[in-house]
């Protein structure tokens, strides 16, 4: 073997190995139950800023910041939906900064409104909120299990 068949070969085995990350496509967030699963595990989360919302804590609307990151990221596939709940997000962040909490009242009731998002209450008598470990409620309060 020649060096000009040597360096053919290093370049055809470098090209190869530059193409294989494009072949490995992971849907990620992209698919129904991946974003049902972040729906519902950041949706929960932000739901439950309810209570704080109302009060005028900025600190703990501003703790779950990633809540909602996640949220738009994951659960939302449309692209004119997903700029739409960034643009919520950033209106309750903007009232976050400016500690207006009428504005964050009203910029977090129109998210929540726009995303369809709502606390889920698990009743236990006529249910279980979970069946299994790899459920996205099982480490969540949507998670009990009625035990005897």
């Amino acid at each position: 073997m020649d060096r000009r068949a040597a360096a053919v070969q290093i370049a055809t085995g470098a090209a190869v190995l530059a193409g294989l990350p494009s072949m490995a496509s992971a849907d990620g967030a992209k698919s129904a139950q991946t974003a049902f699963r972040a729906r519902g595990i950041y949706g929960q989360r932000i739901a439950s800023l309810e209570g704080a919302v109302k009060a005028g804590d900025f600190s703990a609307v501003a703790a779950e910041k990633n809540a909602f990151i996640l949220y738009n990221s994951g659960a939302i596939k449309d692209k004119a939906k997903k700029a739409a709940a960034i643009k919520g997000t950033n209106a309750i962040f903007a009232a976050i900064r400016s500690k207006d909490a009428g504005a964050l009242k009203s910029a977090y009731g129109s998210y929540t409104t726009a995303n369809d998002i709502s606390n889920v209450v698990v009743d236990m008598s006529t249910g279980q909120g979970y069946s299994n470990d790899y459920d996205y409620k099982t480490r969540t309060p949507m998670g009990a299990i009625y035990v005897r």
